[in-house]
């Protein structure tokens, strides 16, 4: 009896320490899942605080863009149209490419340094090329006119009027300042406080915008949907034909234009129509190792002055 007690406790003694074991281990592994987490947490975050940085240099030099543009405009009375240099997309290229390019800038032929593994890209826009949401309010009522333009845009891209009409009266009831209205957006995805859907926001995104206050149409920059919309008795043809013009020589002035407009030639105001623009978005995109961080700015240029109205960034983690 003796012997089988013992032997009883042995076993009991080794399973005990097997456990032992195994439960160590499981602690050990999830130190080390913590550690791992932790490091790889810290990694992310250092790496957008770096992306950040990076981008913010990529604003001013949209912002150094745009003011030689306007010193240059200045000069020459020139226009904006989409044969300058602040059109021209920056294609995506290794940060060590810009840094090379500099005048104290070192080329690394590290290839395994950060700047190697760092990619950037960027591309300026005219604002002023879409319809403006705020111009559909006048006078504390809505345009009629400039209804009649975003109803033939909607229509040009198959979205419902019912979409158009929830858009004016959100317009409407924030610009009274309905207590129970939702507020003004600041941007196109916050439309959806006033019941458009996602896909129509998604649609009207590369025609419209939402500016602080009434714009021109920049003609030697809008699409040719948006001239469709915008200029009355113009076909989607007669738009298309205006773009393929203003490819050979942008139009020097409003009048210049308002004759390229043939049989359809209407009256078109300052308040209506340009060749020059004040407002301007700024895209840029950094891809890392482990991550892609994207951010977007609008900036007003007021001559040679540039002010940045705001600005919008996001990033995703690769792993």
């Amino acid at each position: 009896m003796n012997q089988k007690a013992s032997t009883r406790q042995r076993g009991a003694a080794l399973l005990m320490a097997m456990l032992m074991v195994a439960l160590v281990a499981t602690f050990a592994a999830a130190a080390m899942w913590q550690q791992w987490r932790g490091i790889e947490i810290e990694s992310t975050e250092r790496q957008a605080a770096q992306a950040r940085w990076l981008l913010v240099g990529a604003l001013d030099w949209s912002r150094v863009v745009l003011r030689e543009d306007a010193r240059s405009d200045a000069s020459s009375g020139g226009t904006d149209n989409l044969s300058e240099p602040w059109s021209i997309p920056l294609q995506e290229a290794k940060l060590s490419t810009f840094i090379a390019a500099l005048p104290d800038g070192v080329s690394q032929g590290d290839e395994d340094s950060l700047a190697q593994q760092v990619y950037l890209s960027g591309q300026i826009s005219d604002l002023q090329a879409r319809l403006n949401i705020t111009n559909l309010y006048k006078n504390k009522s809505i345009d009629l006119s400039y209804l009649q333009t975003f109803r033939r845009l909607f229509s040009a891209l198959g979205l419902p009027d019912q979409e158009l009409q929830s858009l004016v009266q959100g317009l409407v009831s924030s610009q009274l300042q309905n207590p129970r209205a939702a507020p003004m957006p600041q941007r196109l995805s916050q439309l959806a406080w006033w019941g458009l859907s996602a896909q129509t926001i998604r649609k009207i995104t590369p025609y419209v915008t939402l500016l602080p206050v009434a714009t021109p149409i920049n003609v030697n920059t809008a699409s040719a949907l948006v001239l469709y919309a915008f200029i009355p008795n113009v076909s989607m043809a007669d738009a298309q034909q205006l773009v393929r013009l203003r490819e050979n020589a942008p139009w020097p002035d409003l009048n210049a234009f308002t004759k390229a407009l043939g049989k359809n030639t209407t009256t078109l105001g300052l308040d209506q129509a340009s060749v020059n623009t004040r407002y301007f978005e700024a895209l840029g995109r950094l891809r890392m190792p482990q991550l892609t961080l994207l951010e977007r700015s609008v900036l007003q240029r007021d001559n040679t002055n540039l002010k940045v109205l705001w600005r919008d960034s996001g990033y995703w983690a690769d792993f």
